[in-house]
Order: structure tokens, then sequence, then C-alpha cells
């Protein structure tokens, strides 16, 4: 008797040609998850614009709606958003004739869209409308806010909205919920804090994953895997924010392999961030081969951060190996990118916050009144329940009106000052975002100036003229000078005024850098403890020491700076006026320098700076060293 062997089930996309009637199609494709497991999402687009094509001959609307929905899903699947969202705009006018599945699957992939491609007004308003038609309880907005970069924000108004729904022993939400809030913590930069949530979260989803009293769908052991892989891949990208990159790399594989398992034929920004981090570890541990990998030209890096983040890679690679003319023009491109995002991205990104946070009171607005509308028509039912009492507890109907008074008018100062808390709750934050904008501006400043930096230290090795050597080196501490304010800035809480001490000492140590051969051995003094300046004196202020503390690291103790010493002094007389003053005891000025005041980039630039400050950059060239010294408003 021969051996029966077991039947191989037929994959998705078989079963999916085989059903007959559009309407069948249409639910088995939405229904089924794993769609692209054995084929991809290019084969389904292929046999998907077939049928469409066949109904649009036949004019058989509905049909055509069906497919349409189909091939908008596709396309939001492989990624291509805009697409997606085109189809979906073209049928969304006949939305009134559909059924609720085709509305919740149509509104879904506007929302999803509509996010995706930063559109957040038009996706509020389709969270409205998911709202009236009871598809969703509530609007929210916490996703948007992160977006826009609000991570804290985002988190808070997320927990006040979903902690309460989620059950003790509900392992997959809780997976979820401390995967979102660590989400949130990573993008904040509190890295420790989100690497706990992620090891909770992956502690549920373990226990959901193993949990055999509960019998799982298909699609819900799918979701449950990409969950999974999610966790995975957060606790690896923390772990390469924390340094830790040899077990990052674990957890990083992992996630990529269960994405590619169970997200087969669709496009994943998780699969591209994951291979991104898997690079960065393998550079940062050397194994450049490794790392070649995972930077492959087919990683389709679709989102911006994603983009800018594969090109600094890059640049780092090409450094290692020593090919510095593409790291520099990995460094250009990225720079280019950025200057286009300053350009636009600031402005814009206020003016969705606003708009965001206008839609958002509306909403508190409407839930409110919706709120007053049904205490309203309670106080009107028990009128009209106390008419038709009996003359005889017309006592007990007086009470209980003044009872209602009482309650409506209490009711009101509830609603008065919940209103005016929410107006302090909106300006705290718009505030508080104010200081965000202004700490990033800084930091991008910063950034900027650093790549500056970078560029000019490329270009001085790539330089045998030793002139021009020593001037992109110049030119490169000048520029850390600059740099070093805004750093000053963004890292402090008073974004007005700069602690001179801390800058001055940062400074000196940034020089030093520079002329790696001098200046370590000499005694410098800084006295500016409690001296504050505002960015516009700052500025020419550290440019001006960065210029003499580089003269005399070079020039004023040519033979021995054992026995050197600098003595700066930066002091405030009363709430106005300040004394600088700065002295070396090295070989001094030489006697021709008025004569050479005019040709010395160092000394024009020094008066030209004195002038910003309102003042007058002195000299005295004693017999030991030089001193300059100047006052300032």
């Amino acid at each position: 008797m021969a051996q029966e062997t077991a039947a191989t089930p037929e994959s998705s996309f078989r079963v999916f040609q085989k059903t007959e009637t559009p309407s069948a199609r249409f639910n088995f494709f939405f229904d089924t998850s794993n769609r692209y497991n054995e084929n991809s999402a290019y084969d389904w687009l292929d046999s998907v614009n077939k049928y469409l094509n066949t109904a649009e001959k036949k004019q058989d609307t509905l049909a055509i709606t069906y497919y349409k929905l189909m091939q908008a899903q596709i396309y939001n699947d492989l990624g291509e958003y805009d697409k997606s969202l085109a189809i979906a705009k073209e049928i969304y006018n006949g939305k009134e004739d559909f059924e609720l599945k085709e509305k919740s699957v149509l509104l879904d992939l506007m929302d999803a869209n509509f996010g995706e491609l930063g559109l957040y007004t038009e996706q509020i308003e389709i969270r409205k409308e998911k709202k009236e038609l009871g598809l969703t309880e509530d609007v929210f907005f916490y996703d948007i806010y992160s977006k826009l970069g609000l991570h804290r924000k985002a988190m808070e108004d997320y927990i006040a909205q979903a902690q309460k729904t989620v059950g003790e022993k509900d392992y997959f939400a809780q997976a979820e919920y401390n995967n979102n809030v660590g989400t949130y913590l990573r993008l904040d930069k509190s890295t420790p804090t989100a690497l706990s949530h992620f090891k909770k979260a992956k502690s549920y989803s373990d226990l959901n994953l193993i949990d055999v009293m509960k019998v799982k769908s298909e699609q819900e052991l799918v979701e449950a895997n990409l969950l999974h892989a999610t966790i995975l891949g957060n606790i690896g990208k923390s772990l390469v924010g924390l340094g830790q990159h040899e077990e990052a790399i674990s957890y990083l594989e992992q996630s990529l392999e269960l994405f590619k398992e169970y997200n087969k034929g669709g496009y994943s920004a998780d699969i591209v961030e994951n291979s991104l981090a898997i690079a960065e570890c393998y550079l940062e541990l050397n194994d450049l081969e490794k790392a070649t990998d995972y930077l492959s030209d087919n990683l389709a890096t679709k989102k911006l951060e994603n983009l800018i983040k594969k090109n600094r890679l890059m640049s780092v690679y090409y450094n290692k190996t020593g090919d510095y003319a593409n790291e520099s023009a990995y460094l250009r491109y990225n720079i280019r990118i950025n200057d286009s995002i300053n350009e636009n991205e600031s402005e814009l990104r206020k003016q969705q916050l606003a708009t965001v946070m206008g839609k958002e009171k509306e909403n508190t607005k409407l839930i409110m009144a919706a709120q007053k509308e049904n205490l309203e028509r309670q106080k009107s039912e028990m009128i009209a329940q106390d008419e038709r009492t009996n003359m005889v507890l017309i006592s007990l109907v007086f009470t209980l009106l003044l009872f209602s008074g009482l309650v409506y008018a209490y009711l009101r100062s509830i609603k008065n000052q919940r209103l005016i808390a929410e107006q302090k709750h909106i300006i705290e934050n718009a505030l508080v975002e104010k200081d965000s904008l202004l700490k990033e501006i800084h930091h991008r400043v910063k950034n900027n100036l650093q790549m500056v930096s970078s560029l000019l230290s490329l270009q001085t090795k790539n330089t045998r003229s030793k002139a021009a050597i020593e001037a992109l080196e110049e030119g490169k501490s000048r520029v850390k000078a600059m740099a070093l304010i805004h750093q000053k800035l963004y890292q402090n809480d008073d974004l007005s005024v700069i602690e001179m001490q801390g800058y001055i000492e940062s400074l000196i140590n940034s020089v030093q850098s520079v002329y790696k051969k001098g200046g370590h051995n000499i005694n410098i003094t800084i006295d500016a403890e409690g001296v504050e300046l505002d960015i516009d004196r700052a500025i020419p202020f550290g440019l001006i020491l960065n210029e003499l503390v580089s003269n005399s690291f070079k020039y004023a103790f040519p033979v021995d700076d054992d026995n050197g010493k600098i003595y700066i002094h930066l002091r405030k007389i009363g709430d106005k006026e300040g004394f600088f003053e700065y002295t070396d005891n090295g070989v001094g000025l030489p006697d021709d320098t008025d004569e050479r005041a005019n040709s010395s980039m160092g000394i024009r630039l020094m008066n030209r700076l004195a002038n910003q400050l309102q003042t007058k950059l002195n000299v005295d060239n004693s017999t030991e060293g030089v001193r300059f010294w100047f006052n300032f408003v």
C-alpha cells in the first residue's frame, strides 16, 4: 500500500485568483494576513490591474471600487504613498454608496497615507470622519505630535488615552503599549529609560507568543510576530545609542529575520532602519566588509532621515577606507539635503504644529459642547418630570429646581475652570515648543559649522602648501569658536545668554587641539566666573579671544613654553559696562607691529570685531610679554 502524502496548501495568491466575484475577492484580500508570503506585491498588483481593466470595460462601478481599494492598499504596502492616496481620493467622493467595511478600508488608507506624507490637517479631518461613522471612539493626535518632534507630549497624550484600555492579562496590548511608550522616549533621547520599556514589552510579547490558552488566528499570529520584530529592533537601536554594538547586532538581526518572514513583498521602514543600525555597528567594530552588506544600493531609503543616515554611514565607511573624495561627496550631499530642510522645514513645522494644536482645541471644544448638550437635555427631562409631579409635592419640586440650578452653576464653574486650565496648558506648551525650536536651531547651526570644520580638515589633508594649511587651520579654529557659542546655547536652560567661564575653557581646549605641538605646557589662568554675555557680544568676543590665544601658542613662546603664562580676565562693571584683559609673558609684539597691522588678517579681524562690540582694542607691548584690553558696553 502506497504511503499517502499530505497535500501542500494552496498559496493565498492562487486562492485569490480562483475566487469568482469581485466582492469575494475584496473580502479575501483584506481578510488575508501575510498576503505576500509566496508572491510579491507586484504579482498581486498585476492581477488586480487585470481585474480592474475587465470591470472598467463592463462599467461595473462596484467592482471598480473594490479593485481600486485593493490597488491603493498594494501601493501603500510598497511605500508608494502618493500613488495610494491619489487612487483613494479618486473614489472618495462616491463613498456614500459604500458599505461600512469599504468605508473603513478607504478611510484607514487615507489616514495612513496622509500621515506618511506629512499632511496632518487632512489626516485629522479623516479621523473626525471615522469617529462620526463609529469606526473609532475619539480623534487622537499623539502620533502627529511625535512626527512634528514633540515626542514627550506625544507620549503623555498616548499614555492618557491608551493606558485605560490595556487589560492586565492582555499580553499583546501590554507589549504594544510598552513598545510605543519606549519609542517616544527613544526619540526624545531618553535611551536608558526607553530600553527598560522595550525589555518589558519583550517580556509581554514572549508571553503572548507562547500563550497556548488563547487560540490565535493566522492574522493575529502575523501581527504578534511583527510586533515582536519591532520590539527586538527597538532594543537593538537603543543598544546602538548606548554604544553596546556587539549586543545590538544580535537583536537587530533577529528583528530583520522576522520582518522578512512575516512582511514579504511589502515595503518596511523598520527593515531599512534596522539594516542601517547594523551597518553602524559593524563600522564601529571596524568590520567594513559586513558593514557594506547592509549599506547596499537596493536599500530603499524612502524616508529622508534614513537617506541622511545612510549618506553619513557611507562617508564614515569611505573615511575608514581612506577614500576621502567619496567621503567628501557624501558629506556634501548631506549638506545639500540639510540646507534644503533648513530652508523650509522650520517654518512649515511651526505652521503644521499651530494647525494641529488648533484642531485639537477645536476637537476638545466639540467634546465639551456635546457634554454640555447632554447636561442640558438631562436638565430639560428633569424639569419635564417635575412638571408631571403631583401638586402635593410642589415643595419638593422647588427644592429639586433649586438643586438643579446649583448643579448647573457648579458644572458651568467646572467647565470654566477646565477652559482656563486648557488655555494655560496650551500657552505653556507653546512656550516649551518655542524653546525647543530655538535649541534645535542652535543645534543645527552648530552641526553645520562642525560640517564646515570637517570639510576644512579634508581640504587640509589634500593640500601640500604650508601657508595654505596654516590658513585652513586658522579658519577651522575660527569656525570652531563660533560653533562653541551655539553648542553652549542649546545646552543651556537659558537661551538668551552664555556663561563665559565654561565657554572660554572650552575654547582654550579647542585651540590647543588645533596647535597640537604648542601651548600644552603654558599656565593659563581664566578669571571670568559669573560673567554672562548674549550671543551678539559672545561671538565677536570669542573670535577675538581665539585670535589672541592662537597667536600666543604660535609666536609668544618660540623656545620653551614651560614658564609661559597666559592670563584672561573678564569682568562686568555694574549692570551694563564690562572690562576684558589678555596678557602673556612671551616675547611680545615685533617692533614693526603698527606697520604690519594693515596687512595682518588677524589684527584687522580683531579690530573689526572690537568695532562690533562698540569699543577699541588697546595694546600694551611691554618688555615682558604683551597686554590687550578693552572696555565694552
